[in-house]
This record gives structure tokens, sequence and C-alpha cells, in this order.
């Protein structure tokens, strides 16, 4: 089947199954890292401290990704990411009484090279299908390309509390290392061609975006996922257990649904944000304003007499879906301002600012919860997220832009 379509969609069809299996993997990680440390006595700031390197090494792994990308190819970035991977996976295999707090942080900033280069990779890759004429053509690949990799991420969260609570730790962890490896071995004869290699040789200095646009996106990406992971990474699993007493396979479970719910309105997102009239930086200020009302009304919510279970479980729906109309119309945006050639330059350092976001949000989200409790992380994500409806409503229009084209009518 593979074999009747055009090189290009062929290669973009095999770079998506390497992301798909590579997100299984890292969702399920980050479960097992959470609920197991949790388990072992860690506080919530240092289970917090234990994703640090992650997310920095994420902003690092954007910027020079984006480089190596436009200079070697986004397959070989991929290739790359999925052999990392596998060396963070098999370090977390060694006695339990290696797995330090170190240990554990370095194992991770491995994770969180491979995944950005991953994450880069197949986003770079489909601004190069799509001509610039087919707006809503790019909307609606780069919807489902996001919605079903975050589907996929909530699976590996319920895999990973599954996973924890049958086989343990460390046969969870080898388990996956399986997996991945036979993905990898897959990639590395299949995927030959240099897809992304710009046409000139990009320096240092062209790491650093001057456009107006991408800097503006960059802005309001970095503002919009700290406020989801300031309440999000660690504060809500630890609050459901240490709080609410859920059981582990139930975090897990309810964090996957929510995730794989995510995705699919991620997927489905130009439904929603259909106009003959409104421009795209006017629709997302709109569901900017909206996202922004949900966590206040979790914390109205959370001051009642109503259970709280159902409160949490309500107003995470809520923010759920706000957000995830939200990210899917800002990926659309950076991949469709990006250049064509080097749009890994581009696209890489967007994707810098999307995890400088996550570093600020995981951090805060351990310190405020031990220090002030969810409510203050609640506070703190109302305010990223005015700060990220604001910055996107500086985003300059295209002088042809139509927001009908969004619709698919080019």
């Amino acid at each position: 089947m593979l074999s009747t379509l055009s090189p290009a969609v062929r290669q973009y069809l095999i770079v998506t199954g390497n992301y798909w299996a590579f997100t299984l993997t890292d969702g399920a990680l980050r479960m097992l890292v959470v609920l197991h440390f949790h388990q072992l006595g860690y506080s919530a700031l240092e289970v917090a401290m234990l994703f640090l390197f992650y997310e920095f090494f994420g902003v690092v792994t954007n910027l020079f990704g984006g480089w190596l990308g436009a200079r070697w190819g986004l397959n070989r970035t991929m290739n790359i990411g999925l052999g990392l991977q596998l060396v963070a996976l098999a370090m977390l295999l060694v006695p339990a009484s290696w797995l330090t707090v170190v240990w554990v942080m370095a194992a991770q900033a491995l994770s969180g090279i491979a995944k950005d280069l991953n994450k880069m990779s197949a986003k770079s890759t489909i601004k190069l299908l799509v001509s610039d004429q087919q707006q809503g053509t790019l909307y609606k690949w780069v919807a489902l390309l996001t919605g079903s990799k975050n589907t996929l991420k909530g699976v590996g969260f319920f895999l990973g509390g599954l996973l924890l609570t049958v086989i343990g730790f460390q046969g969870a962890v080898a388990a996956m290392l399986a997996m991945l490896a036979l993905v990898w071995i897959m990639s590395l004869l299949t995927l030959k061609q240099d897809t992304g290699k710009a046409k000139f040789k990009p320096k240092f200095r062209d790491m650093l975006s001057k456009s107006r646009a991408i800097n503006v996106l960059s802005a309001a990406r970095f503002a919009l996922f700290g406020a989801r992971d300031v309440w999000f990474v660690v504060a809500l699993p630890v609050f459901l257990v240490s709080q609410l007493q859920w059981q582990q396979w139930q975090v897990g479970s309810f964090l996957a649904l929510w995730v794989i719910g995510y995705g699919i309105v991620q997927a489905l997102a130009p439904r929603f944000t259909r106009s003959a009239v409104l421009s795209s930086r006017t629709l997302s200020m709109i569901w900017g304003t909206l996202l922004t009302a949900t966590p206040l009304l979790l914390i109205a919510g959370i001051g009642t007499d109503w259970p709280l279970d159902y409160v949490i479980i309500a107003g995470l729906a809520l923010f759920g879906f706000c957000f995830a109309v939200n990210s899917s119309l800002h990926s659309y945006l950076i991949v469709s301002y990006a250049r064509a050639d080097g749009v890994s330059l581009d696209v890489g350092f967007y994707y810098m600012a999307n995890a400088a976001g996550r570093l600020l949000g995981t951090v805060l989200s351990g310190w405020l919860y031990q220090a002030y409790g969810l409510i203050t992380c609640l506070l703190v994500s109302a305010i990223l997220l005015v700060c990220a409806t604001l910055a996107i409503g500086q985003l300059p229009l295209r002088p042809t832009e139509n927001a009908a084209r969004l619709q698919g009518n080019e």
C-alpha cells in the first residue's frame, strides 16, 4: 500500500509512525516516574525536579535541533532521537539503589532531547507537503498530527499506570525498551531521504528567529504551555493521590482519558474554528479568552460545597477542550508562518519556547503546590493565559489572509 504513494507522502507517514511510537513510550515513562517516585516518598517539588533537565534540554534541543535538521535532514534527527530514548530507558533498568535523583534527572535529560528531536522532525516535515495556497489543508493536517499524537500520549499515561501496577517499574521500562528498539531498527532501514535539508548552509546566527510573527507566536506558546503545566504536570497527580485518595491506576487512567480526549479535540479543532469573517488571529484571541476563564471557574467550583472529585473532573474537561483548540490553532499558525526552506529553523525556535514554557510550568507546579496548594497553581495558570492571549493579539496578519481559507476553501 505504501508503494502506491508518492515518495514524499510515504516518507511523512513513516516519520509520523515513528513519532507515534515514541510518544507512546514518552507518555508512559512520564506517568511511571511521577507515580513510582511519589510512592517512594518523594515530595511534589522533588518529583518536579526529576523533570527539570527533561524540560531544560528540550529548550536547548529545539534551538539546536532545528539547525541540525536544516543541515543534516529531518530523518537523521528523527533517528538520533529514537536512539537517545533507548539509552534513557536503559538507564532506568539499573538496580533500584542506583536510581538517585541525579541519575533519574540525567535519564530524563536524554529523554527530553530525544522527544524534541522527534517532535521537531515530524512537525517540520508536514510544511514540505502542502503549498502555501492550501492553508485549509495545512490546518487540517497539522491538527490531525497534533491530535493523534496527544491521543497516543494519553494511551501512554494509561499504559504507564497499568504497567506499574502489573509488572512494576523495571518490568515496564524493559517492555517499552524492547518495543521502541524494533521501531528504531525499522526507522534506520526505511528513512533514507534527506527531507528538510535546507538549500543554504544555515549558520548559528540563523537559529534565532528574526521574524516578528515567529517571535510573537513563540511568546504566546511559552505562556500557553506554562499555564497548562503549572498545575497539570505535578500538582494535579499528587493532589489526586494525596488529597482525594485515588489509587495509582485511577490517576493514570483518568489522566490518560483526559489526554486522549484532548487529542481528539485537537484533531477536530478545524470544525470548531470555522468562520467566514474572522481572521486566525481573532479566532485565537477568542479561544484564548475562553481558556483563561476555565481555571478561574475551577477555583470557584472548589470553593463550593459540590463534591470535589466532580469539580476537578468537570473543570479539567472544560480546560482540556479549550486548551486543545488553542494548541491546535497555534500549531497551525507556526507551520503556516514558517519559511519553507529551512523550515526546521523556525519550527525549532518555536518549540524551544514551548519547552521553556513547560520548564517554567513544571518547576512552578511542584514548588507552588508544595508551598501554597492547588488554588495558587490555578491562579498562576490564569495569569499566564492572559499573557498568551495578549501576545497572540500582536500577530501580524498576512496581506492576503482570509479566514475562510481555514475551512479549506482554497
